[in-house]
Parts: C-alpha cells; structure tokens; sequence
C-alpha cells in the first residue's frame, strides 16, 4: 500500500499548490470547500482498505490533511495544526480510516450493504457450534483464525474487531447519520484528548 499512499499523497500536494495560488483571493469559507472538494475527498475515497497499516505508512495522507488545514487558516509550516484541526472538526486520518470500517460494520449488521460484503462474516449467533448457547443472541461477528499478522488487514477480519470492539449501545443505533454522529463524537474525543 506504500505506493498507493504515495500516489494519494502526491496528487493531493498538487491540487494544493494549485489552491495556494488562489488562496488569498478567497475567504476561508470558500477556501475550505475548494480543500474539501479537491484533496480530502481523495484522501476518503476508498480509506477503509487502509485499515491496520502501520502509522508510518499512513503517515503521508496526515502530512496531507495538515498542509490542507495550514492552507485553509494561512498558516505557516512552523505552527501547529491541531487547534485548526479541531475547529474545522476534522479526525485525523488513522481515526479517518476505523470510522469508515465502523460505518460499513454498521451497514452490513442492518442489511443494508451489497451481498458480497455480508457474506465474508458470520455472524456469532449463525455458527453451528453455539447452537444453544448465550452467544447466539450476540450482536458480535465471528473472528477468523489466522496464521500471520498480514492476514489481520483483511476485511474478514479488521471489520469484525472493530465491530466487536464498540460499545453495545451505538451498535443498536439504527439511523447510520445518528449512528456517524456519535460515532465521530466518541472518536473525537479519544483522537483529541476532548470531552
């Protein structure tokens, strides 16, 4: 994936260069949509395949979404990025990345994702072998055995840790924009230390 973030990486810095020309002729409201249009809409397309990288390869893509937020409040290189992170209510992309997991989690626990997604897990209470048991009134999905570290980036696998991982009662919500709402809520707060 290193190549890909890398490509990613490079053409967001294009569109940004382009957008620093033109940055001082407009104000910041419409400096942020021409950012949000043009570079972090790459950075999201497709994101959830990043899953359990390492954060020296998702790296580039948060140097990306900094220069983005610098260019939006005129900021130089040398002051920090969080505060304009935080007001324009931005996770960072590690955060980025589990929250799009989490939402196809969610779209596939309500049915409301394709067929062929839905089909690589099982859910706990499907298995044979708990027929009968506790387990199977479980909104969990069953984890596979796995024989090398790699194997974890895969969807079979990432998506149900994450959803095992949430708390019972956001996995209940039913509404996907109430259920992206406090989602990001509880990943802001963790990502940025915030109550």
């Amino acid at each position: 994936m290193k190549h890909h973030v890398t490509k990613v990486a490079a053409t967001c810095y294009h569109h940004l260069r382009r957008l620093r020309q033109i940055r001082r002729r407009v104000g910041q409201e419409v400096a942020t949509r021409l950012v949000l249009a043009t570079v972090i809409s790459r950075l999201e397309y497709c994101n959830a395949t990043l899953a359990g990288l390492p954060h020296a390869t998702i790296a580039p893509l948060q140097r990306v979404q900094n220069s983005a937020a610098r260019l939006i409040f005129q900021l130089s290189i040398r002051e920090h990025v969080t505060p304009c992170l935080l007001q324009l209510h931005w996770l960072p992309v590690r955060w980025r990345v589990q929250f799009k997991l989490y939402c196809v989690m969610h779209s596939i626990f309500y049915g409301t994702c394709p067929a062929y997604l839905s089909n690589i897990l099982e859910p706990v209470g499907a298995s044979r072998t708990r027929s009968g048991l506790r387990s199977t009134s479980s909104t969990d999905y069953s984890l596979p055995r796995l024989r090398t570290k790699f194997g974890e980036r895969s969807f079979g696998h990432a998506g149900p840790a994450v959803w095992n991982s949430l708390p019972e009662d956001m996995r209940a919500e039913t509404d996907i924009a109430k259920f992206r709402k406090q989602l990001k809520t509880h990943f802001f707060s963790r990502a940025f230390n915030v109550q």
